[in-house]
């Protein structure tokens, strides 16, 4: 059968009736990688749940696609979020799709090319305000307040109707619910949608028991973890750079409810398990993906596994070509030889 996105495969779980125009690109039925590499160094099994092949690249498929649908449903004729960049490019692929306008604002110089180019192309009118993410965030939600322009950030509880989604298919997959799910926690729409799924899938009998969740903020960027908001947020993972996250109390009680626990992880770390991830699994992620990775080492190895077993799932939010800088900086550059068979054969130590 066809795979013809998430809204169609998981219908009796989303707020669609048979009269809903969907508007998709067929987003999910995402890869679950095994990883053994990290199966043997955390004592479980650990399993990647590799987000970056969602169409435009990252997680944020599987909300757009709720978020336009229900936007071109309730009769908007415009759309508008502030994005550090996966939002934007979700949004503005999706809008392109249902003829939407599509309105971006980003903070300026503080966004990945890859989604910036992403969000241009997809002709979105793409605004950089003279601020952060947050600074950006207040100024669309006043505007979406005023105008009849539909706000379309994980405020939007359509956005986190299709997140959950992601959920179902980590339960559909094993057979049932992990032990551990480890998410990056950025603006907390993510944390919240899953945990949501996994209970939706255990209150419907589809699953037997609910994981722990465990998400990780940048070390610069953690409000949640410190407890008040941070006014400059500072990390590499531009995704995760968030001081004031918007799903904040709802990311709380997901942790709360679980048993789990929200941590910070250094931007070391997150390059440490961004080059890990793709030099022993062939993942390839943006910085921000790798969070969830940083945060289980971490965990290992203050023992916080030591009487577990089980199955552990990180989501790995996007794919690594949305920020290839980050991966030029961080690896040597190419060796520069001459044609020539015999120093060729010598430099690969033949």
């Amino acid at each position: 059968m066809i795979w013809r996105g998430i809204i169609n495969k998981y219908r009796e779980f989303l707020p669609v009736n048979d009269s809903t125009d969907i508007v998709t690109l067929n987003e999910g039925n995402t890869p679950l990688i095994p990883s053994e590499y990290l199966s043997d160094i955390i004592g479980l099994n650990v399993f990647l749940k590799y987000e970056g092949l969602n169409p435009t690249g990252s997680f944020k498929d599987r909300g757009m696609t709720m978020a336009i649908t229900k936007a071109k449903e309730e009769g908007a004729k415009a759309v508008m979020c502030a994005s550090t960049g996966n939002t934007s490019a979700s949004a503005a692929a999706y809008s392109a799709r249902s003829s939407l306008k599509c309105i971006v604002l980003i903070p300026d110089g503080n966004i990945a090319l890859g989604k910036l180019a992403q969000a241009m192309i997809h002709n979105a009118q793409v605004i950089a305000v003279q601020g952060n993410f947050d600074d950006a965030l207040n100024l669309v939600k006043e505007i979406t307040s005023k105008y009849p322009i539909a706000l379309v950030n994980s405020l939007n509880p359509y956005r986190i109707e299709g997140q959950k989604t992601a959920s179902f298919e980590i339960c559909d997959s094993l057979k049932d619910a992990p032990e551990f799910h480890a998410i990056p926690v950025g603006n907390a729409g993510n944390i919240t949608a899953y945990w949501k799924g996994y209970k939706e899938y255990k209150e419907s009998g589809k699953t037997s028991k609910l994981p722990k969740m465990l998400g990780f903020q940048a070390a610069g960027a953690a409000p949640i973890v410190k407890g008040r908001i941070v006014e400059k947020p500072e990390t590499l993972a531009t995704a995760i750079r968030i001081g004031n996250p918007a799903s904040w109390k709802s990311a709380e009680a997901a942790r709360d409810e679980s048993g789990g626990l929200i941590d910070s992880v250094t931007d070391d770390q997150i390059i440490e398990a961004y080059k890990l991830l793709a030099q022993k699994d062939g993942v390839f992620v943006e910085p921000a993906s790798a969070a969830s990775v940083a945060g289980i080492i971490k965990l290992q190895k203050s023992g916080y596994f030591q009487s577990f077993s089980g199955n552990i799932v990180c989501t790995l939010t996007g794919h690594g070509l949305k920020d290839p800088n980050i991966a030029i900086k961080n690896i040597k550059d190419p060796v520069t030889l001459k044609a020539d068979l015999k120093t060729i054969l010598n430099e690969i130590g033949l």
